[in-house]
């Protein structure tokens, strides 16, 4: 969940600042607050439409990651469309207590908050592969490229894994060899991508 550089607003379709909408699933339509921290923003809801309609034919049953997770749109969109367990990595604490409040209010009991900075985590906790994983860090930050470094590294991956990418459109970035881009769109100031790692096709 990206912090992009400009002022908070709600994602796109919402009724006014502070809040994002849960698209589909068992939770369709609820309004979760967004925590009031400089520069916080969810993806837009035409981005996460788009997104969740590329991973709805793996996401039922699956493991996902959210490496870094902000308002939790990501996350908790999986969990409502029947992602089994999801894992919100969230370094600011008091965002990651947000987070859990809301995994209460939605009795989400397979969604999993921890509050760690994201890198550290998947350098220090002993990995188990994911399905799908969200890497969608501060749009300023270069820590899109060594995520996905220790993601096929360390061995967080199922075999044929998708991976989401989200960074400011303006960023120069390209995945690596490693990588092979299934889809790629932009929405305004976000190029998003689908990527599997070339050893998992």
């Amino acid at each position: 969940m990206a912090r992009r550089p400009h002022n908070a607003a709600t994602a796109g379709g919402g009724k006014g600042p502070g809040s994002l909408r849960i698209i589909a699933g068992e939770w369709r339509g609820r309004r979760l607050p967004i925590p009031d921290r400089p520069g916080l923003r969810p993806t837009t809801d035409r981005v996460r439409e788009t997104l969740f309609n590329w991973l709805q034919p793996i996401l039922p049953g699956a493991r996902c990651l959210d490496l870094f997770a902000g308002a939790g749109g990501l996350g908790f969109e999986a969990a409502s469309r029947g992602a089994a367990e999801v894992i919100l990595i969230e370094q600011d604490r008091a965002v990651a207590a947000h987070l859990r409040e809301l995994a209460g209010t939605l009795r989400a009991d397979g969604v999993h908050i921890v509050a760690s900075d994201a890198l550290a985590w998947l350098r220090d906790t002993p990995p188990s592969a994911f399905d799908i994983v969200f890497v969608d860090p501060p749009f300023a930050s270069p820590l899109a490229t060594p995520a996905l470094d220790l993601l096929v590294e360390r061995g967080w991956l199922h075999a044929a894994a998708r991976v989401y990418l989200e960074q400011d459109a303006s960023n120069d970035f390209v995945p690596g060899v490693a990588w092979t881009t299934l889809r790629e769109q932009t929405a305004g100031q976000a190029r998003y991508r689908l990527l599997t790692p070339n050893n998992a096709l």
